[in-house]
């Protein structure tokens, strides 16, 4: 008979375990591309630097933001399996 009650009062989340697994991996990969962002900046703040015009700053860390953004809708869309 309590086996039946602990059914009932569990709580049940809209998203399953594995989804928030996944927006976790989701929100690291965003944290990712924000670092990939940083530096740039000149010694002298009289003299201006090329570097915060590098590849990396310029393209591939907002690709890489952009690509966690669409993980965490991936994963908040994805079907939790079921028991």
């Amino acid at each position: 008979m309590a086996a039946k009650k602990d059914e009932k009062e569990k709580i049940n989340f809209a998203l399953g375990r594995e989804n928030y697994k996944l927006l976790a991996i989701g929100f690291v990969i965003i944290i990712i591309g924000f670092l990939l962002m940083l530096g740039g900046r000149s010694e002298n703040p009289a003299e201006f630097s090329n570097d915060i015009f590098s590849f990396r700053r310029i393209t591939l860390a907002p690709i890489v933001v952009l690509a966690g953004f669409a993980f965490e809708i991936w994963a908040i869309m994805k079907k939790p399996k079921e028991k």
